[in-house]
């Protein structure tokens, strides 16, 4: 909840003090998936971004710096989950192995959009987009115990997000985007499948592939609002 206050007083602050180019702020909303050792393998599952279960949310603010590029900020609250029933992989059904992981993702990157976007036409537009950027998050540590995996401390890490999506002026002022984004984490233990990232601890015990890290994906909307006087890009 502090977070997202500190969010919100962000943006009144720069909306309240910066006049001279096109700012965005506003919501996202969709789903998220897990790919690591514990459940499916699969990096596209439909029906997770639908599962209320998996519902996630957040805040995205936008500096439109150029026709073609903006720098962004968001953070975003994720919940998701892994269940080895799930997976198409028999070793991985008779573990039966499952968790629930609740993450907080706070991100500040670029977004390049591959035709000129200009939130101050009156025209439709739409134009694909990626972006990219230096991503932290919060999420607990899991360790298998009893046949089962338990949740353990809280932690953080790094994450490097690649994000393709669609935008298109939907109104005078209103922007609504879809995005799908992959996150690859610097952790292997999301899923409890590398316990030895618990303050070094060993006695819990190891599975999966060590060799690769675990990953989280985000499909859903944003809708922003668009504010400021138009800028000139001749200068940058």
């Amino acid at each position: 909840m502090r977070v997202f206050l500190t969010v919100s007083f962000l943006v009144v602050f720069l909306s309240s003090s910066l006049h001279a180019q096109t700012y965005e702020v506003g919501v996202m909303i969709g789903g998220t998936n897990f790919t690591g050792d514990v459940g499916s393998t699969s990096y596209v599952l439909p029906e997770d971004y639908a599962n209320r279960s998996n519902g996630s949310f957040g805040l995205i603010f936008k500096w439109n710096r150029s026709v073609r590029h903006s720098f962004r900020f968001s953070i975003l609250r994720a919940r998701t989950y892994g269940d080895d029933r799930r997976s198409r992989m028999n070793r991985r059904i008779a573990r039966n192995y499952r968790f629930n992981q609740d993450m907080t993702e706070i991100s500040a990157g670029i977004e390049y959009t591959f035709w000129d976007w200009d939130p101050h036409e009156a025209k439709t537009q739409i134009t694909p987009y990626l972006a990219t950027g230096p991503t932290y998050f919060f999420a607990h540590h899991h360790f298998a115990r009893n046949n089962r995996l338990a949740k353990g401390e809280q932690f953080g890490s790094f994450a490097i997000p690649m994000i393709f999506g669609v935008k298109v002026n939907i109104a005078t002022h209103w922007v609504l985007a879809g995005e799908f984004g992959a996150r690859y984490t610097f952790t292997d233990n999301l899923d409890g499948s590398n316990p030895s990232e618990i303050n070094g601890e060993t006695n819990f015990t190891n599975f999966g592939n060590p060799n690769t890290n675990d990953w989280y994906m985000f499909a859903g909307f944003t809708l922003t609002y668009s504010f400021g006087r138009k800028p000139c890009y001749c200068n940058f």
